[in-house]
């Protein structure tokens, strides 16, 4: 006997893939729109760093380069401090992405797993200093480290760096913190081991992805920053970075576009290779960390 087949069974009312794809033509056309908007300013600094000194200064802009050369690059890498310029910038974002982490980390268990007096106080406060304009104190910041003897100096600036990739750190940690099930901690010390060591083993390797995440952002936030460069590293030349450097290709006679565009390519690689190494781990993190812990 021939089982029947009800023809009031459930069916799938939703439309194939491809028919849903073409009733939004809109919405591409907008992310394309956006992807362009994006990218262009990137790709014409790319592009003009490697365009001879007369096609740059052309009547007609050339979206594709018709002849190419380095001579740019070798400008930019000649000029007195590239390279002690990328020291002193490397050191400064590491130092400061580190420091903050460490802060951080421990600032964001306390809010998450602690229940203290001014908890949410402290949220506040913390919130507040992530929505304040850096910009705004400048003046104050720079008297304080006049009177404290902290112009010229790099360690100076690497507190600033801190300070100002801190509020976003803890408020990223205390996120991922608190979707860390706590039972996963007493567990651990069921076991036997002691808090200090359920949070290194258990807990810190879930914190994987929210480490990369802010690790990012700092690094971009400190390696791009010129405000604070500029102003509290006056006299001393030897102690500028990169975004500062960046200004010397201007004079009185006008600005070298050529060796501009060169150096703004060469200071935007490494950041663009941290976010190429971090991004895939970053969202892989997110599926794959609680199964390897």
């Amino acid at each position: 006997m021939t089982p029947v087949v009800s023809s009031s069974a459930p069916t799938d009312a939703r439309p194939p893939l491809r028919r849903r794809q073409r009733r939004h033509p809109l919405r591409s056309a907008l992310a394309v729109g956006v992807f362009v908007f994006c990218v262009f300013p990137v790709y014409w600094m790319f592009s003009t760093a490697f365009k001879p000194a007369t096609d740059i200064q052309t009547d007609e802009p050339q979206l594709v380069p018709t002849s190419w050369t380095l001579e740019h690059f070798r400008t930019a890498i000649s000029s007195d401090g590239f390279w002690l310029f990328w020291r002193n910038s490397l050191m400064l974002t590491v130092s400061a992405v580190l420091l903050s982490l460490v802060v951080a980390l421990a600032a964001a268990f306390a809010v998450a797993r602690m229940r203290w007096r001014g908890r949410r106080a402290f949220l506040l406060l913390i919130f507040a200093a992530q929505m304040a304009p850096w910009e705004s104190l400048i003046i104050p910041i720079y008297i304080m480290y006049r009177d404290a003897d902290l112009l010229d100096r790099l360690p100076g600036l690497t507190l600033i760096y801190f300070m100002i990739t801190l509020p976003f750190t803890i408020v990223v940690l205390r996120n991922f913190l608190a979707t860390v099930p706590e039972e996963l901690e007493e567990a651990a010390q069921v076991d036997g081991c002691t808090r200090p060591q359920a949070f290194l083993r258990v807990v810190f390797p879930l914190l994987a992805p929210g480490l990369m995440a802010t690790s990012l952002f700092g690094f971009i936030t400190a390696w791009n920053e010129f405000a604070y460069a500029n102003f509290l590293i006056i006299k001393d030349q030897d102690s500028r970075t990169l975004p500062v450097w960046l200004t010397s290709f201007q004079n009185t006679f006008g600005t070298d576009w050529g060796a501009t565009m060169a150096a703004s390519t060469l200071f935007a690689i490494p950041a663009l290779l941290i976010f190429l190494l971090l991004q895939r781990q970053v969202t892989s993190g997110f599926a794959s960390g609680a199964v390897k812990a």
